[in-house]
């Protein structure tokens, strides 16, 4: 696996706080910060595709998808034609 450099500037007291916890954890400053850095990412992203409803808001969302599509010439009029980078 190939490596490349990330640099970050923080202050004297961000850096101690760190190396602080880093070193609770048996770590060093670089593998809890990768660490952290890396679980915030995949949260944000998660965030993105992973959603929570109440069963009040489920049940919501089903009778709208329940209910008949209301007539869309418009939209078949768009979907009847050729994409440009299809022609």
């Amino acid at each position: 696996m190939s490596s490349t450099t990330i640099n970050v500037r923080a202050s004297l007291e961000v850096r101690d706080l760190i190396d602080r916890a880093a070193t609770l954890q048996g770590k060093t400053r670089t593998d809890f910060m990768l660490q952290a850095a890396q679980s915030a990412a995949q949260q944000v992203l998660l965030d993105q595709v992973f959603f929570t409803v109440s069963p009040e808001q489920l049940d919501a969302f089903e009778a709208v998808m329940a209910q008949p599509l209301a007539d869309a010439d418009a939209l078949r009029a768009l979907l009847a034609h050729k994409a440009p980078w299809e022609q």
